[in-house]
């Protein structure tokens, strides 16, 4: 690396470390506190009582494992048995949300309409009835990368015609539950399903397809999300009057050498390659146009006759505009970016067809995840990009958080929440940012996807050699309890 751009990287180190103060200003009584959850990692009961296989049934059962340790879902918390005990918990802590979601094959086990699991059904309504009676808001995700395996057999989201069948699953969720839910996000990461599942396929279904497969699942899911937004706003908002939004990901990506105009094209594209692949189609109709331009010049020199990102209908591009009520941000870390020296000509898929380069550097703060280091800076950065980029939305922050390895004296997990949520609030502040909610990853140790549970997210520890599933209160549950209660992120605010 040469000696200028490593003298710009550590004065921009030395920028965050001189603004990495708390913020002293109170949050507004409306502002949400929440935490978060997704069914195939809390629940269990992967069969119990009519639930369908998923995806991820399938995908862990496999012998080897793809899984650390050959974990599963097949109990996890079993949080399907001992949700009154998850409630109770929320309650301690004071939040005005709780995020969780719903499995789609415990409701129609198929996956198909024709098949209703009513035993699902009665056990959705009996977690939402006990949030409402806690004055908890249910803040329902629709889709947390579980596809139902038979939908998958049908080629999952491959196949066009998933927009109809997660539609009718959207209208049947709304037609069950609206009357008690709010706040409905139709898919969480769209990004990891498609990306990791139909790209690279180290997530489940595990299909490994860059670029081809890879782009058809986003194109579906985009459409799918709209579908199931008109089915609202059509069918049931009126009587409901709820928000349908979408959960979208991304870490931020700072320009190596922020006076030179490539590595700052670099973050533009890298962003629009994770973030606006999703958010533009929803909000101005169509695809990033670097977007677009990337993959169609790489993909005429690769031999094919048209681009391998499929191309929406001017129909299409009016159904997909402006189906976002609010935007739902997961933002965890950082990057460095520049653009890349070589790009590889025959590399096909999202990694490869932005043409940046990334990295972290070592001096970063490292976590217990190999992805994750700790740059608080980069989420305020992240959330002033959106506002920028989509006219300051309505957002709430759905997922943020740190692992750890089990202790129960969680000090990391407490600066990290303390600076994370300061750099957001200072973003609000300094910006006027739309930012209606804030929402810990995650209530519960769980299990987190290709890690197991290895990798601890929970404000809660949950033994998971014992049968009951025993849940201890980690040190940061006392600090988010007094978050919550003085609205103030510090030890005192000024209003």
């Amino acid at each position: 690396m040469y000696p200028l751009i490593l003298l710009v990287i550590g004065c921009l180190l030395n920028t965050i470390k001189a603004d990495n103060h708390l913020n002293n200003m109170t949050f507004p009584d409306t502002f949400m506190f929440g935490c978060a959850t997704a069914a195939y990692q809390i629940e269990g009961g992967w069969n119990a009582n009519g639930k369908g296989e998923s995806i991820w049934d399938r995908f862990t059962h496999q012998v080897p494992s793809p899984i650390k340790n050959n974990d599963t879902g097949d109990v996890a918390c079993d949080s399907y048995h001992k949700y009154k005990e998850d409630v109770a918990l929320l309650v301690d802590l004071g939040v005005t949300h709780y995020r969780f979601s719903i499995s789609w094959s415990r409701i129609l086990p198929t996956g198909l309409i024709n098949e209703i699991n009513l035993d699902g059904v009665d056990y959705y309504r009996a977690l939402i009835h006990e949030l409402k009676e806690n004055n908890i808001e249910p803040f329902v995700t629709l889709f947390h990368y579980d596809t139902p395996q038979g939908i998958e057999d049908l080629g999952g989201w491959r196949n066009s015609f998933i927009e109809t069948w997660f539609s009718d699953y959207a209208r049947l969720c709304f037609e069950l539950f609206g009357d008690d839910v709010k706040y409905w996000m139709t898919f969480n990461e769209a990004k990891q399903t498609c990306v990791l599942g139909y790209g690279t396929g180290v997530y489940a279904p595990g299909v490994k397809s860059p670029g081809v497969a890879e782009y058809m699942c986003i194109h579906n899911v985009l459409k799918a999300h709209a579908a199931a937004w008109h089915v609202y706003n059509d069918e049931f908002r009126a009587t409901q009057k709820g928000q349908v939004g979408i959960v979208i990901d991304s870490s931020w990506f700072q320009p190596e050498n922020e006076s030179l105009q490539a590595d700052i094209d670099a973050s533009e594209t890298l962003l629009q390659f994770t973030f606006g692949i999703f958010a533009t189609p929803l909000y101005m109709g169509d695809y990033p146009d670097i977007v677009k331009e990337n993959v169609e010049r790489r993909s005429l020199a690769q031999g094919y006759l048209r681009s391998r990102l499929p191309e929406f209908t001017e129909e299409e591009k009016i159904k997909l505009k402006g189906t976002v009520d609010l935007l739902g941000v997961n933002t965890y870390t950082s990057s460095m970016v520049r653009p890349l020296d070589v790009p590889d000509p025959e590399g096909k898929g999202l990694n490869s067809d932005c043409e940046v380069y990334q990295y972290q550097p070592d001096d970063w703060e490292k976590t217990d995840d190999v992805w994750m280091r700790v740059t608080p800076w980069g989420s305020g950065e992240l959330v002033k990009w959106i506002a920028r980029t989509y006219g300051n939305p309505p957002m709430i922050i759905t997922e943020n958080g740190r692992s750890d390895t089990g202790t129960l004296d969680d000090d990391a997990r407490i600066t990290f929440l303390m600076e994370y949520i300061s750099s957001i609030k200072n973003a609000m502040d300094d910006n006027n940012l739309d930012i209606r909610g804030y929402t810990v990853w995650s209530l519960l140790d769980n299990f987190e996807w290709l890690f197991g549970y290895s990798s601890k997210f929970g404000l809660y520890q949950v033994d998971f050699d014992s049968p009951d599933r025993t849940r201890t209160p980690k040190k940061s549950v006392e600090y988010y309890k007094k978050l919550i209660r003085t609205r103030c992120i510090v030890d005192s605010c000024v209003n």
